[in-house]
């Protein structure tokens, strides 16, 4: 091999060696958690995803089963999952997906006692308020931000009351510009959601999952249809994002 040559095949290597880091660099820079405060997960630990469709992603629910592929459905919440199992095998995990397309936060509480208190989780991740906004644009729903943090306030603490250990993830709602479902409409009110998910995360000392800021950090590495379809639910490299920082939360 030629100098030049050589130098090619390095330089090569070294870019696909950056492509190949820069997705998890890129969530460690989004996410940036206290490494003091990762939820330890213990032997018999139960970790419950919550939220709307971007947590259901079409999981099957009329399996109860913990740890079944088809119950987990085909998101982020199926591959959080299994890193935790790989990585856990020693720990017996029970891990449940429970998120319903479409829900808001009333909806949840709804539906609270069965999917949920039942359950009673150690770990509570909790991804919900796209919907309680998107829906005020496309489904005539007249909820406001008041509503969606005062309604996300009652849920906590009443799971709070009820489950005095319990250990929340709350995730920002996020949306993607541009691709869509998205669009300048919906600026600066859906702001507003997700500073309220961040206010509730502190009161209720949860770890905060900042979405927004690892999709927006994304697109530096691709285009944003590449990991959103229509700006709100994920893609399939969208999701592992969402996993990949998820993950971060917990050790």
């Amino acid at each position: 091999m030629d100098q030049s040559n050589r130098r090619n095949f390095l330089r090569n290597v070294s870019l696909g060696s950056l492509a190949a880091i820069s997705i998890p660099n890129i969530v460690s820079a989004a996410v940036a958690t206290d490494k003091t405060k990762k939820i330890v997960l213990k032997k018999e630990s139960i970790v419950l995803f919550q939220g709307d469709s971007i947590t259901d992603a079409g999981r099957k629910r009329d399996i109860d089963a913990a740890n079944n592929g088809a119950a987990l459905g085909g998101g982020y919440a199926l591959m959080a999952a299994s890193d935790l199992l790989l990585k856990n095998a020693d720990k017996n995990l029970k891990i449940y997906n429970k998120g319903i397309s479409g829900n808001k936060v009333y909806q949840l509480a709804e539906r609270w006692d069965a999917d949920c208190l039942a359950l009673k989780p150690d770990v509570l991740s909790i991804l919900v308020g796209v919907n309680d906004y998107w829906h005020t644009l496309s489904h005539n729903y007249n909820g406001t931000v008041k509503t969606y943090k005062e309604d996300y306030d009652k849920l906590l603490a009443r799971t709070q009351q009820q489950l005095p250990d319990v250990k929340f993830i709350i995730g920002e709602p996020f949306a993607v510009t541009g691709v869509k479902a998205v669009d300048e409409k919906w600026y600066p009110a859906f702001d507003e959601y997700r500073a309220a998910a961040r206010e509730i995360a502190a009161k209720y000392n949860a770890i905060f999952i900042p979405y927004q800021a690892v999709f927006d950090k994304a697109q530096k590495s691709a285009p944003a249809a590449y990991w959103t379809g229509d700006g709100v639910h994920p893609s399939v490299a969208g999701a592992q994002l969402m996993a990949e920082a998820w993950l971060q939360c917990v050790k």
